[in-house]
Order: C-alpha cells, then structure tokens, then sequence
C-alpha cells in the first residue's frame, strides 16, 4: 500500500467510526462533483473538527471566508444554536448557488447566509453593518489574502474568538521565503502576522490524509 493509499484508509476508518456522513453532506458532495466545483472540499474528519471547535467555542455566530459548495458550512451551521448565525463568503455566483441549495436541504437556510462577491469587498460592507463580534472566523479562500482575512478576522471578533485558517502547508512550500507564488507569499504573510500581532496566540499543525499533505493554523484573539 502507498503512503496516499494509507492515508486515504486511515482517513476512511475515521470517518466511518467519528465522522459519518449523512444524506445532506453526501449529497453536498454529490451536487459539488456534478456542478464540477473543485475538489478543495475540506474531508469529514476536517469538518467535524471545525464542528467540535465551534461547540468547545460555545459559537453564537461563526463567519466562513470561502463557501464553496457549502460542505463546510454545513458541518459549522450544525454547531450553532436554535438563534445563531453563519455568514458565509463566496466569490464565485456559481459555487454560491450550489452552497445555498445544499444548506437548505440541510435544514440550515435560516441559520445560514451566503453572500456573493470577492471577500475584500464583501468585509468592508458586513463591517459596515456592525455586526456582533464572530466567535469564530474560518478563513478557506484565496491563499493569496489569508493576511488580509485575518486582519478583516481581527476587526471582527472580539477577545477569545477563535480564527481558522486552512491549507497554510502549500505542500510544504510554506517554508520557501524566495517564493514568488501568491499563495505562498499569502500563507507566509498569514501564519507571521499571527506570529506578531499582539492581540493573536497562535499555532499550525501539519496533516496527513486523504487531501494529502496539508495543514491549518489556529489562533485565539487575546485583545
């Protein structure tokens, strides 16, 4: 057996015995392969992990950078309570409408909102809305800006939000400082600034599994 091969297994085994996917996340997926979204989709151990990070975080109100067709929304939405809620970005009007179908299907239309359009014009205008602070921010968008997300994360939140970021392994490109790569570069940019900024505790863990060789990073608001 290969090493992906393994890791695909150990991946399935998780998934069967921790993570199983129902009716509306299997047809997520389903509906995402048949619009040929891309397969960027977070796995069910991910999405279950963002679900119990949303529990353990006691999430009110959780906003998602990237929707995708809404796979990860959907195991997010599923953490929040009766009055909570989602907004949820997307750039694309194509992965958005595909997103806004499987969130209702899955029974989480009036918990969650996708907007549509690039997310460094969207932020301005949800802020302009002040709205309550995120208790949680999963950023899963265009690498290229993962430090404006987090900053546009930090206006946003309050002291003990916690904000997400996703793929910050880049295949283990991360570590190449002469990289000229925008997400790279955006990675890079992401993961010092949380380094840095007074107001962030943070960490990334490398991962293994059936999307390969990748990775998050983990930072809690202090201020």
């Amino acid at each position: 057996m290969s090493e992906s091969q393994t890791w695909d297994a150990v991946d399935d085994y998780f998934r069967t015995h921790l993570s199983p996917d129902d009716e509306p996340l299997q047809a997520a997926l389903r509906d995402s392969e048949a619009a040929e979204l891309p397969h960027v989709n977070v796995t069910a151990p991910q999405g279950k992990l963002l679900q119990l990070l949303a529990q353990i975080q006691g999430a009110r109100t959780i906003l998602e950078i990237g929707t995708l067709g809404g796979y990860s929304t959907i195991w997010l939405g599923r953490a929040l309570p009766a009055e909570g809620r989602l907004i949820s970005l997307e750039y694309s009007a194509k992965h958005a409408e595909v997103a806004t179908r499987n969130i209702a299907r899955a029974g989480l239309d009036k918990l969650v909102e996708v907007r549509v359009g690039p997310a460094l014009e969207s932020l301005p205008q949800l802020a302009d809305e002040n709205p309550p602070p995120f208790d949680l921010v999963f950023i899963d968008a265009d690498k290229a800006n993962n430090a404006h997300y987090v900053e546009w994360a930090l206006r946003l939140t309050r002291t003990g939000s916690l904000i997400i970021v996703d793929n910050v392994v880049r295949g283990g490109r991360v570590t190449d400082a002469a990289s000229t790569e925008p997400d790279v570069r955006g990675t890079r940019a992401a993961i010092e600034l949380i380094g840095s900024h007074p107001r962030l505790s943070g960490t990334a863990i490398q991962t293994v599994g059936s999307k390969g060789y990748d990775g998050f990073a983990l930072a809690r608001v202090l201020a």
